[in-house]
């Protein structure tokens, strides 16, 4: 299981982007959320889904995918913290590379990735996932086909990470 700090750590500045904008940590991520639940966590799906892509390009996808974010969020200025984190979850769904457990492990990648992007001199936030799936689901599907993670930005609000 993750340390319950995890968010603490990363806007402490001790995870950094191109640790968790990577295959592995997402796998890794999946795995700790889902090693007591499932034997087959933090693997790749198999099969063929009524989502996501095919098993097959996972693996290609979901690293490529990762690394142009990574590379987008270094080489230019377009994007806030929130947007690059919205942009990372939803790529992540998009690519469904596991039979379940999708959603929780990339809302929770996606907040280490807010995390991790916003300035130290910026208070810590998380994204605040309680929200209207009626308008979210099309605002995901709209995402898949232009890329621009501004109406899920708009559609996610923040909360401060509180220290225990």
């Amino acid at each position: 299981m993750p340390s319950r700090y995890a968010p603490l750590r990363a806007a402490a500045g001790e995870l950094l982007l191109a640790d968790l904008l990577t295959d592995r940590a997402l796998r890794d991520l999946h795995a700790r959320l889902y090693e007591n639940v499932w034997t087959w966590a933090g693997l790749y799906r198999q099969r063929e889904l009524s989502i996501g892509i095919d098993p097959v390009m996972i693996a290609v996808e979901l690293r490529s995918t990762l690394e142009n974010l990574l590379y987008r969020w270094e080489h230019t200025s377009d994007w806030t913290a929130k947007q690059l984190a919205m942009a990372t979850h939803a790529e992540a769904v998009r690519i469904h590379p596991f039979v379940d457990g999708n959603g929780r492990s990339t809302r929770l990648l996606a907040d280490l990735v807010l995390l991790a992007a916003t300035p130290d001199d910026e208070p810590a936030v998380v994204l605040d996932w309680d929200l209207d799936k009626s308008l979210y689901i099309p605002a995901l599907r709209r995402f898949d086909q232009a890329r621009d993670p501004s109406e899920l930005t708009d559609l996610v609000d923040l909360v401060a990470v509180e220290e225990d």
